[in-house]
């Protein structure tokens, strides 16, 4: 389509780059609140993972769809529709008063999110001229996806310490409903294209995913043994098959199947989501480690995590340059590898460590690995794609995201649940907890064993591939949006 001027770009880089900030630090807000909410709700250790896990599978389930609501209806209406869900969401997750109330809402806001987020990009690239025009649009929509988790985490600790939990939701009314008003005045609806929605395919897979990981966060909770735990498994299995089904029929996919038959993009989404399966943990479990175990505060827990998402951030931008100097792979499996160890040090330290000594130094190792690994995981993840698929590759790859962090924390609930220390004494919390972190540096060595097998960026060139752009689901996902400034028109 054709670039449209519009004068007034302060204001809509503004609405755009507040939005944003929204999804990231809602994500994060959460995390040093879990233990005033598990208070103040009931939640059970295993049940407090579905405040991450709802919000997460519904992102991922709708995200794909969300993108095709905006091609078909119009960026603009989708932003504002997307706003308004997530900002009354928001308001109800405020308002809950029993862990299902919350639950419920918290899936709702996933799918504001899933509707929102594709747009957020495409109208950077529909109200900026290609160029040092979007290009510099693009570093402070960078930077706010930078320091978004870390904002999230202290002002969600700053909150629960000084007013509510609550609070964190119930301030997104008010901007909300600016957000809303300043969009109606100052973006101007994209252009619009003819296709049809699979709905079919959108709802069998999100209730698919979200049967299986039902099925094993109950296996935490009832055991294995429990007819609901088989019954929930087989049932996540029948709609996955269903949705494979369904996406060889469609005729506008959400899916392509093509997109699995070459071995570097399989490698890459597994990866991925191997990638997610333990940092999910991470985030999760440290959170409520640090205030359960080392008596922090939920505004200094907040802060505890600044050790992780600085070095995050200063290694992410020398990327560009590393991937020259080093090349991808490399970088790639080297920031894999200080993943690993940096859990895996957490993990074995957790019973008996300070933060000085046995916390803040492999947070520093996980920061400064999480900067390397998504962006050269994203190029493989779409390297040899047809120019018409390049859009769904991108949203495989935010599918696989999301599924990690969602299946990974189930599988991770589980083997906190196990063992035979009491979790609600700080002894058996911080045995929990390591071996929660010992699974989810499993998880991280998977990824790097796969990533070193499969991953050759010379296999598949990726060059004049683009992508649909992709959009932070949770705090280890974190980073610049990788060469959006080309985007294709007309998204």
């Amino acid at each position: 389509m054709t670039q449209t001027s519009h004068p007034s770009r302060g204001p809509v880089l503004a609405i755009i780059m507040a939005s944003y900030l929204m999804i990231v630090i809602d994500i994060s807000i959460v995390l040093t609140g879990l233990p005033r909410i598990q208070s103040a709700l009931g939640f059970s250790p295993a049940g407090l993972s579905w405040i991450q896990n709802a919000y997460t599978l519904s992102f991922g389930g709708f995200l794909l769809l969300g993108a095709r609501a905006g091609d078909i209806l119009g960026r603009r209406l989708m932003f504002m529709l997307g706003l308004a869900i997530f900002t009354l969401a928001s308001v109800a997750i405020g308002a809950a008063q029993s862990p299902a109330w919350m639950i419920a809402f918290r899936a709702v806001q996933g799918l504001g999110a899933a509707v929102l987020a594709p747009s957020t990009l495409a109208l950077i690239a529909t109200h900026f001229d290609k160029g040092q025009e979007r290009t510099r649009a693009l570093a402070w929509y960078a930077a706010a996806a930078g320091i978004g988790a870390t904002v999230g985490l202290v002002l969600g600790g700053l909150l629960a310490d000084l007013i509510s939990w609550r609070a964190g939701f119930l301030i997104n009314l008010p901007i909300g409903l600016l957000l809303i008003a300043g969009s109606m005045r100052y973006i101007h609806e994209t252009d619009r294209h003819h296709g049809r929605f699979d709905l079919a395919g959108a709802l069998t897979s999100i209730l698919g995913m979200g049967a299986l990981v039902f099925g094993i966060v109950e296996a935490a909770e009832a055991g294995w043994a429990s007819p609901l735990t088989w019954g929930s498994l087989g049932a996540g299995l029948l709609l996955i098959t269903a949705f494979l089904w369904t996406e060889t029929q469609a005729s506008q996919p959400l899916l392509p199947l093509t997109l699995l038959t070459d071995p570097v993009r399989n490698g890459a989404y597994a990866a991925r989501l191997l990638f997610l399966c333990g940092m999910a943990g991470f985030w999760f479990f440290t959170a409520q480690y640090l205030q359960g175990v080392l008596g922090f505060s939920p505004m200094l827990a907040g802060l505890a995590f600044v050790p992780v998402t600085v070095p995050q951030f200063a290694t992410s931008v020398t990327v560009p340059a590393m991937a020259r100097r080093i090349g991808q792979r490399t970088m790639l499996l080297c920031g894999l590898a200080l993943c690993t160890l940096g859990v895996l040090w957490l993990g074995l330290a957790a019973t008996k460590t300070s933060y000085l000594l046995g916390v803040l130094p492999p947070m520093v190792l996980i920061g400064l690995g999480q900067g390397w690994v998504l962006a050269p995981l994203t190029v493989a993840g779409v390297a040899g794609v047809e120019s018409r698929n390049a859009g769904a590759a991108s949203g495989v790859l935010n599918v696989a995201h999301q599924l990690g962090a969602s299946l990974g924390l189930a599988i991770l609930v589980v083997i906190y649940a196990g063992g035979q220390t009491p979790i609600h004494e700080v002894a058996g919390i911080a045995r929990h907890t390591g071996l929660a972190l010992q699974g989810g540096a499993l998880f991280l060595l998977a990824a790097l064993l796969i990533s070193a097998r499969y991953i050759r960026f010379d296999a598949a060139p990726s060059s004049g591939v683009k992508t649909r752009e992709e959009v932070p689901s949770s705090p280890q996902n974190l980073r610049a949006p990788h060469r959006l400034a080309d985007e294709r028109e007309g998204q």
